[in-house]
C-alpha cells in the first residue's frame, strides 16, 4: 500500500482548553504513523474563508455536515469580528501507509457516539435542541477524509503558512504584558523511538503551566546545529569531570598494574584525561540528539539534517521559563518530584525526555539555532500534492 500524507487541524478552542497533548498521542497511538510535520497558524480571515468554501463543495463530506463544519470555520477559525484577535490552530502532518483512512477513522464522524474511541468521541461535542436541530457544534479537529480534499487543503494552508504560521505570540488569548517570557521545550528523540501516546502525555503534564503553546516544529537536529547549541555544556563537562576522571583512572593502574598512583600524577591524569573524556561524553549528546557521531565530520556532513526526531514547542506567558522547569523537573531524573515531566518519563541525565530553556536570553538562542518558526509543511506538501 502506497505512502501517504494526511493533515489535522486542532482546532482553536481545543487548543486553548489544553488538550492538544490528548489529541496528539491519540494520534501517534492510534494510528501508527510518524509525525513528520507541526506548525501553530493564526488564520487569516480570507484563509478561513477560503477553507470554510473547500469543505462546502467537498463531495467526500455530506451536505448537511459540510455546511455546519463551514460555518464553524469561518466563525472559529477567522480573527474575532468584533477584536480582531486571532486564533490558534496547530496543523499536524502524518506520513504512512493508507494515511488520510487511518486518520479518518482515529477522528471519527462530526456527531460522536460518546463511546470515547475516537478523539471527536471525547473532545468533539455535537448538542441537538428539543427541535433535533443542531444547537452546539464543537468538532475538536479538522481532517482531509479523502486524497482529493486532503491535497486541496493541504496546498491552502501552505500557501498561507508563510502569512498566517510560525510563532504566533499575537493571537488574542496569548499574555502580552511585561512579564510574558518565551521558553523552548523540546521533547527528545526517546519519545518517538516507536508509535505511543508518550509524546501526548508530556505535553499534557506541561498543560499545568497555564501557559500558551505559540510555536511547534517536528524537528531533526544537525550535527551543527547540536555542537551550537550544547555548546555551553562542553566547557562545564571538560571541567566537572577531570576529578572523577582521574580518580577512576588511578583505580584502573593500581588494580591493573598493582601500583599506588601519587597525587602528582593523578594532577596529571587529570588534565590529560578530563577533557577528552568530557569530549566524549559531550558527543554522546549529540549523537542522542541527532543519531549521528559528529566528532571528526567535515563541515559539510555536520550540517545535514540527522536522523533523530525531537518535537519543539515554543510556550509563553507569565514568568514562563520558572513554571516550565518547575514541571520538567531536574536534569537528573531521579532526582525530580513524582508528577514531574523527567520523574515520569526520563531514563537518566541524558535520556531525560524533554530540554527546557533555562533563561529568556537562553530561550532566545536556542530557538534561533533550531529555528522553530520555520516552515516545514510547505516542503512536505510539495512531495505529495504538488
Amino acid at each position: 500500500m502506497a505512502q501517504e500524507l494526511a493533515f489535522v487541524l486542532i482546532n482553536p478552542y481545543t487548543v486553548s482548553k489544553s488538550r492538544t497533548g490528548g489529541v496528539i498521542g491519540r494520534y501517534i497511538s492510534r494510528t501508527g504513523l510518524d509525525l513528520v510535520a507541526a506548525r501553530m497558524f493564526a488564520p487569516s480571515a480570507e484563509l478561513a474563508k477560503k477553507y470554510a468554501e473547500l469543505i462546502r463543495k467537498d463531495p467526500a463530506v455530506d451536505p448537511a455536515s459540510s455546511a455546519l463544519l463551514a460555518e464553524y470555520v469561518e466563525q472559529q477559525f477567522a480573527p474575532d469580528p468584533t477584536t480582531g484577535a486571532t486564533r490558534r490552530v496547530m496543523m499536524l502532518l502524518f506520513e504512512g501507509e493508507d494515511a488520510i483512512q487511518k486518520v479518518k477513522k482515529a477522528t471519527g464522524p462530526i456527531r460522536p457516539d460518546n463511546s470515547g474511541e475516537t478523539i471527536r468521541d471525547t473532545y468533539g461535542d455535537y448538542i441537538l435542541n428539543t427541535s433535533g436541530m443542531v444547537q452546539y457544534l464543537e468538532p475538536a479537529v479538522f481532517i482531509g477524509p479523502s486524497v482529493e480534499s486532503t491535497a486541496e487543503a493541504l496546498r491552502l494552508w501552505s500557501g498561507y503558512s508563510p502569512e498566517c504560521g510560525g510563532i504566533v505570540d499575537a493571537a488574542g488569548d496569548v499574555t502580552q504584558d511585561a512579564t510574558a517570557e518565551k521558553v523552548l521545550v523540546i521533547l527528545k528523540p526517546d519519545n518517538f523511538r516507536f508509535a505511543s501516546a508518550r509524546p501526548g502525555h508530556i505535553i499534557d503534564i506541561f498543560s499545568r503551566s497555564g501557559l500558551r503553546i505559540v510555536g511547534a516544529k517536528i524537528h531533526r537536529m544537525s550535527v551543527k546545529e547540536a555542537e551550537e547549541f550544547y555548546g555551553p555544556v562542553q566547557y562545564v563537562l571538560r571541567e566537572k569531570l577531570k576529578g572523577m576522571v582521574a580518580e577512576r583512572a588511578a583505580k584502573a593502574i593500581a588494580s591493573e598494574l598493582d601500583m599506588k598512583v601519587p597525587d602528582a600524577v593523578k594532577g596529571q591524569l587529570s588534565e590529560l584525561l578530563g577533557p577528552m573524556y568530557g569530549d566524549n561524553q559531550f558527543y554522546k549528546i549529540v549523537q542522542f540528539m541527532t543519531g549521528r557521531w559528529g566528532e571528526g565530520l567535515v563541515e559539510e556532513e555536520k550540517a545535514k539534517p540527522g536522523t533523530e526526531r525531537s518535537l519543539l514547542l515554543v510556550y509563553t506567558g507569565s514568568n514562563a521559563v520558572s513554571r516550565i522547569r518547575d514541571i520538567l523537573g531536574p536534569t537528573d531524573p531521579s532526582k525530580a518530584l513524582p508528577g514531574s515531566v523527567r520523574r515520569e518519563f526520563g531514563q537518566d541525565i541524558m535520556v531525560n525526555a524533554a530540554h527546557a530553556s533555562d533563561s529568556v536570553e537562553n530561550a532566545r538562542r536556542e530557538m534561533g539555532i533550531t529555528k522553530v518558526g520555520d516552515d516545514t509543511i510547505r516542503q512536505w506538501v510539495d512531495v505529495y500534492y504538488p
